[in-house]
């Protein structure tokens, strides 16, 4: 189904920035998630730089399994398809995840910053906050081929949601939750928004692919200036564990310090308090 024309208008004007995104827009007045839909067209072959913008999802998904909420009209709803390891043996499924949400939370922050001007900081994993509120994130899911035989390599899907209008959020959410036009205090048009984070996208995955992982790095660092020394806690064997965040390593991981030592984090929940 075509886009409507608010987006089809600066996707052609930005077609140039836009590398593998620039061809391959799918627009859905709804969908349960555009990642479960995006998986399984990855499964089938999809090309690299499918991308799948819903107007609405009935399903949305966070991570670790919550739910994102997702208003008709209100955000920008969107999941692409990549397929960095083009079958090298030496990109495994995890590499494929860690650097790519690395790079898709860089790409998301200067999308956002671009199109708006708001300070927006990353907040690890990837949730694009505005003070201690969050105004986007990233999911991440890698779609391993069917067989042997295929002949598509691994694919990331990487799904990013958006709040740009100032939606009614749920009972749980509005004290965590804030939009675009919240923090502006006025409306914005999600397709510069839309346009600007998947140009941004395509300038950080080509430097992904080109080994300048260091140069992402350096760009997520600056993008997160609250991170060194910020009092957190986490899930360890011995129960909770508080703490506070040093940095991020080159896989992505959070690295943390307490009074037992310092603490690589790679999964489970972390609460920033």
């Amino acid at each position: 189904m075509e886009s409507p024309a608010e987006f089809n208008v600066l996707w052609e004007r930005a077609r140039a920035r836009l590398g593998p995104f620039a061809g391959r827009l799918r627009w859905f007045p709804t969908l349960t998630s555009t990642n479960e839909v995006a998986m399984r067209l990855a499964q089938a072959g999809a090309e690299e730089g499918t991308t799948l913008l819903a107007d609405t999802q009935t399903a949305g998904r966070g991570r670790r399994g919550r739910t994102w909420f997702s208003p008709v009209g209100s955000g920008l709803y969107v999941s692409v398809i990549l397929r960095p390891g083009d079958g090298r043996a030496d990109r495994p499924p995890d590499w494929l995840t860690s650097r790519l949400t690395m790079t898709a939370g860089v790409a998301l922050a200067d999308g956002v910053r671009a199109s708006t001007g708001l300070p927006v900081e990353l907040k690890w994993p990837n949730d694009l906050v505005v003070g201690r509120r969050k105004l986007a994130g990233i999911l991440a899911e890698v779609s391993v081929p069917p067989s042997p035989a295929a002949r598509h390599a691994a694919a990331v899907v990487v799904g990013i949601g958006i709040n740009v209008g100032a939606a009614a959020y749920p009972p749980e959410l509005a004290a965590t939750a804030t939009s675009i036009e919240t923090e502006l205090g006025r409306p914005i048009g999600r397709a510069p928004v839309l346009v600007e984070t998947l140009a941004a996208l395509a300038s950080r995955y080509e430097d992904l692919r080109a080994g300048r992982f260091d140069a992402i790095l350096s760009a997520w660092r600056g993008h997160a200036p609250s991170l060194a020394g910020a009092a957190i806690e986490w899930d360890s064997p011995g129960g909770t564990t508080r703490g506070r965040a040093v940095d991020v390593d080159e896989d992505g991981a959070l690295l943390a310090r307490s009074d037992s030592g310092v603490s690589r984090l790679v999964a489970g929940e972390v609460r920033w308090r």
